[in-house]
């Protein structure tokens, strides 16, 4: 199914069509995604990093054709830098060329605003789709930007459209497929969340994790994952500064499958802790709680 040929019929088709790009996705955020689809609302992602938030939006642009259209949010984003600007030094060389062929300036004026000096940029660019599928836009932490880009992108989510001064209105013809994602640095306004269908990303079940694994490190067995997923979930019991999400827990099984490991042992969690844990404070206290604990929990829990 594309979104150019209409709305997925049911969540079940959803669910498979993002197993299908290699996104496992459970039933409730399977029904979220379901439902921005059908009734074209942006959709907010929020939970922890590396649960698998900004790749929903990636495995979608694959399942729909649509291109994927990225903002990566952060402190004092501006609406330059997130919908257009003009490319003043074109319109400079412009008037430069104007002004040797002896034009008008009136008319220099008029040409420097043409469409041609316009530079867009994603939240520009997601309202000018063409006939084919809708782009998906990805508005990413939106919790890093601050109040006043906020209040900018409610005003485009909610009409789909941003007004360019020297040009008028550009409005959507077809909403794009948006996808809102925060890490909740800081909470976002409740204005922009009642515009979006909203659902929390929790880190996955152990069962389920396991299956993310040998989908997305398919080089690591069977008895690998299913101690890599349990190894990682008493990693995240330990109330560490950053605790590993998904994407740790598959580049730590490639990891330790790319040595040549078909199971854990101390020595291997001990080098190649690096993978899954990206701070050193975060390190040390794994060590003094005892890696042998680490592993003795992963074997026992993974059966």
């Amino acid at each position: 199914m594309t979104t150019s040929a209409g709305a997925p019929g049911s969540v079940a088709e959803v669910a498979s069509a993002l197993s299908a790009h290699g996104y496992l996705a459970d039933e409730g955020l399977a029904t979220a995604i379901f439902l921005a689809l059908v009734l074209e609302r942006p959709l907010f992602l929020e939970g922890e990093a590396g649960v698998g938030k900004t790749e929903v939006a990636k495995v979608l642009s694959s399942w729909t054709g649509g291109e994927l259209l990225r903002l990566q949010c952060y402190e004092g984003i501006s609406l330059a830098q997130a919908a257009y600007e003009w490319d003043y030094a074109r319109q400079l060389l412009h008037l430069r060329a104007v002004e040797a062929t002896g034009e008008s300036a009136r008319q220099a004026e008029d040409d420097i605003y043409d469409e041609r000096f316009l530079v867009r940029r994603p939240l520009l660019r997601a309202l000018e789709s063409g006939n084919g599928a809708p782009p998906v836009l990805l508005v990413d932490e939106i919790d890093r930007a601050d109040d006043e880009f906020e209040a900018f992108l409610l005003e485009i989510l909610s009409e789909y459209a941003v007004s360019v001064p020297e040009l008028g209105t550009v409005r959507a013809e077809r909403p794009p497929v948006v996808v809102l994602t925060s890490n909740r640095t800081r909470d976002v306004h409740d204005a922009l969340k009642r515009r979006c269908l909203y659902h929390w990303v929790d880190h996955p079940s152990f069962e389920r994790e396991v299956e993310i694994v040998r989908l997305r490190a398919p080089q690591a067995v069977e008895r690998l994952a299913r101690q890599i997923a349990a190894a990682a979930a008493a990693l995240r019991e330990l109330g560490l500064y950053k605790p590993p999400g998904v994407a740790e827990t598959i580049d730590w099984a490639s990891a330790v499958a790319a040595l040549g490991r078909s199971e854990l042992d101390e020595h291997t969690v001990d080098v190649t802790l690096g993978a899954v844990l990206k701070y050193q404070e975060d390190q040390s206290r794994v060590r003094a709680a005892g890696l042998s604990d680490i592993v003795r929990a992963a074997v026992l829990r993974s059966g």
